[in-house]
């Protein structure tokens, strides 16, 4: 009888142990948003940095240059260099030269940033997570990662 009580008791935790865990908490995107938003400023305000232009999106972002001529649009394919930071200033990301995309292809930061530039401008775009990679890693950013953006326009077609 102890011999299966205890094959009994063996079985029910081996299944038990197998059971799926399943998060029931949705992810809330616009709380997201609040935090990113937070984040951001208390980067600034840590940096002394005077917060730069806030587009409707959340986008942040300050044209260092300008550029010249005619500016690319979602259509473009753009040719650019650029160094990914995180709030913490560690380089997660680059590519000082001719990394070569068509913009509607790329995260929605840089299709909102990227077109407020000509030809060999640059731009700083403070991307919080929902206008970057979102709530999915992406390499060495694991989820709801804000990303700073330092990009220079090299070139682009239509």
């Amino acid at each position: 009888m102890k011999k299966y009580f205890l094959l009994i008791c063996l079985f029910a935790i081996a299944l038990s142990s197998c059971r799926k865990i399943v998060d029931d908490t949705a992810f809330d995107a616009t709380a997201q948003a609040v935090r990113d938003d937070q984040a951001i400023h208390d980067y600034f305000l840590l940096r002394g940095i005077t917060p730069p232009i806030k587009d409707a999106s959340g986008l942040y972002y300050e044209v260092t240059n300008p550029g010249t001529g005619t500016h690319p649009t979602v259509a473009s394919n753009i040719t650019v260099g650029y160094s990914a930071y995180s709030l913490d200033d560690v380089l997660v990301d680059s590519s000082p030269s001719a990394y070569f995309a068509p913009l509607d292809g790329l995260i929605n930061a840089w299709r909102i940033g990227i077109p407020k530039i000509g030809k060999g401008g640059s731009i700083t775009l403070y991307a919080p997570s929902g206008l970057a990679y979102g709530n999915a890693a992406n390499g060495v950013n694991p989820p709801n990662t804000v990303l700073i953006f330092k990009i220079t326009l090299q070139g682009f077609n239509n």
